[in-house]
């Protein structure tokens, strides 16, 4: 993903709301496959990191991204947006 395409998902993001949140339990199989399903659904998500959540939300973007085979667009602050390309016939997203 070039910066141009990362420009126009961050600005996709901006007026998203959070679909999915990590608490004190962290990442779980479950989680991964939440964050699965819905980057199927979606190609686009953003997920919240919660107060009570020690982990870094830097270090849970990029396990994420590992476990779904997903980028990583931002991480601000306790947000972290992800992108997965969708399948040819259901794409939602057209990048520049």
């Amino acid at each position: 993903m070039n910066s141009k395409q990362r420009a126009y998902l961050k600005g996709l993001a901006m007026n998203m709301e959070p679909i999915l949140q990590v608490g004190k339990g962290s990442i779980s199989p479950e989680h991964t496959a939440a964050v699965e399903e819905a980057l199927n659904a979606r190609e686009l998500i953003k997920i919240s990191v919660l107060q009570n959540c020690a982990d870094d939300p830097k270090e849970i973007a990029q396990i994420l991204a590992e476990r779904t085979n997903s980028q990583v667009v931002q991480v601000i602050g306790k947000k972290i947006v992800l992108y997965k390309d969708g399948k040819k016939d259901k794409k939602k997203i057209q990048l520049p």
